[in-house]
């Protein structure tokens, strides 16, 4: 591109002008195929809708579906019209979800028939919500809509689509787009908010370095509601005048048919993914697929253990390229490059950001130095919605901190040897321990409780904690169990509780992680 465009929508024209009729997006669920033309007008149609529910710019609209077109559809007509995408996190209980929309104050909720309940069931703990849109099928939903899209031709059209018409010039760059939710180390969710720039960067910065063409075809398995599946194989993808086939969820069986049969020559992963696929399919691709397309596997949000990624290389004959990114800058800072250059172990190189490594007083360190990574660049979250203290901290010295520890080696390649104070990270998904820790403070026979991440060959985390009841209190792993089930999303409880006498902590009361690790492994 010779220039950079002013917002997503104006991307998606330049992309409809130069691959109008060549196909964008496939939907593997039901067999449907949008071209760029056609997905334009898709995302045209729920724009008008929006705007006849009095969604406009700068309005919150909550996304609560499964993955699929009408979740892709729905960010892009969110963006059309100026209006902040808000992926709400399927897995999260009713009480978390309530807390994400309300701290977002969304304005409207697109949601799936699946999860129509849980909307319906918080309406009265909703304030800020208006509209309550079911967005199972888009053309069934905008249908009244469909003769309403902005006359390109100059014709008479109606207000609603005039608004929608001239809503992509009125956007700049620095617009939000989006705002996804995180947890901070203290467990409390902040919104990051991401701004067109933000998204339009990061799919340049990917795009470019991982060579991306109107010949790739990305598949999105990972879930919509992470930067994952919105940069690295939808965002990436249309910059780069490719297409993307959005599958409902990984599926280890069906996973090689997908490949085959829709030509798939990329796809974004977690560690916990290739090992399924190694454990379905120990001696490699089925006999009768078509898999030579295939150039490599993007993998991210946790590293990869070296055995099993030399051993889904050999075993499948597709390399592993491993990346590193948070919310806060789009997605990815670096990745490995797709070439002999290629470090199994590193994250890889800075793919368009800056970044470096700082000691406590936010001094770079020397090469081979452990320190916090921070970053810099165009994919670098303008703040946290409402928490100017949280991103002032965030910012501060103009860099990003990301909290994370690694180093630097002399020819450049980063490496991430810790994470955000205690962060658990299981199959992809972030987990906070004091949220838990909360969680099972509100047992009545719990005097005390520490979380933490223990390895797992699976889920390369699981979570563990460590219970210290009251004095003349009883209670069992099952319940403590139960007890958080009730209150956290699945993937958060913990899945053994030990109780013990005491929790090791040090001199100025910091929990011992370690002593609690070495407790874990020896019983």
């Amino acid at each position: 591109m010779s220039r950079e465009a002013l917002n997503i929508t104006i991307l998606l024209e330049e992309r409809v002008a130069s691959e109008g009729e060549a196909v964008f997006l496939l939907s593997e669920a039901d067999g449907r195929q949008f071209t760029y033309s056609e997905f334009r007008k898709a995302v045209e149609r729920t724009a008008s809708m929006l705007s006849a529910q009095d969604v406009s710019k700068g309005d919150v609209v909550s996304l609560l579906m499964p993955n699929g077109a009408e979740y892709i559809i729905a960010y892009f007509a969110c963006w059309k019209i100026g209006a902040l995408a808000g992926p709400v996190n399927s897995l999260l209980k009713e009480h978390e979800i309530e807390f994400v929309m309300n701290n977002s104050e969304a304005k409207a909720v697109l949601v799936n028939s699946e999860f129509r309940d849980r909307i319906e069931s918080l309406k009265g703990q909703l304030p800020y919500l208006r509209s309550v849109i079911i967005f199972d099928d888009e053309a069934e939903a905008t249908h009244e809509f469909s003769r309403q899209k902005p006359d390109r031709q100059g014709g008479p059209v109606s207000g609603g689509a005039l608004a929608d018409a001239r809503a992509s010039d009125t956007i700049s760059r620095d617009d939000d787009a989006i705002i996804i939710y995180t947890s901070g180390t203290t467990g409390k969710p902040k919104g990051c908010l991401l701004t067109h720039r933000n998204i339009i960067a990061n799919a340049r910065q990917i795009s470019q370095w991982l060579s991306f063409s109107e010949n790739d075809r990305l598949l999105t398995i990972m879930p919509l509601f992470h930067m994952n599946a919105v940069s690295v194989t939808t965002m990436s993808a249309l910059y780069a005048g490719g297409s993307t086939v959005v599958s409902p969820r990984f599926s280890a069986s069906k996973f090689w048919n997908i490949i085959s049969d829709y030509k798939i020559t990329s796809f974004g992963s977690v560690a916990t993914m290739l090992s399924m696929l190694l454990n379905t399919y120990p001696e490699g691709v089925p006999e009768g697929l078509k898999t030579d397309q295939l150039r490599f596997a993007m993998c991210g949000s946790a590293p990869v253990p070296a055995e099993v990624m030399k051993k889904f290389e050999e075993t499948f004959n597709c390399p592993v390229i491993e990346g590193y990114g948070l919310s806060e800058s789009t997605c990815r800072s670096t990745f490995n490059p797709p070439d002999e250059r290629r470090r199994p172990g590193s994250c890889g190189l800075p793919i368009g950001n800056e970044m470096k490594v700082v000691d406590d007083d936010d001094n770079e360190v020397a090469e081979g130095e452990l320190g916090e990574i921070v970053l810099r660049g165009e994919n670098i979250l303008k703040g946290y919605f409402k928490n100017p203290e949280a991103t002032e901290k965030a910012h501060r010295g103009g860099w990003f901190h990301t909290g994370d520890v690694g180093y630097r080696d002399k020819e450049g390649f980063f490496y991430i040897v810790d994470r955000k104070s205690d962060m658990i990270i299981r199959a992809g998904e972030n987990i906070y321990p004091r949220e838990i820790d909360e969680v099972l403070y509100q047992h009545p026979s719990v005097a005390a409780a520490a979380t933490i991440g223990v390895p797992d060959q699976l889920y390369g985390e699981e979570v563990a904690a460590f219970i210290v009841l009251k004095e003349g209190k009883h209670a069992t792993e099952e319940e403590l169990i139960a007890h958080c089930q009730s209150e956290l999303a699945d993937y958060k409880c913990p899945k053994s509780i030990r109780i013990v006498k005491d929790i090791p902590k040090g001199p100025t009361g910091k929990l011992l992680k370690r002593e609690l690790a070495v407790i874990h492994a020896s019983e």
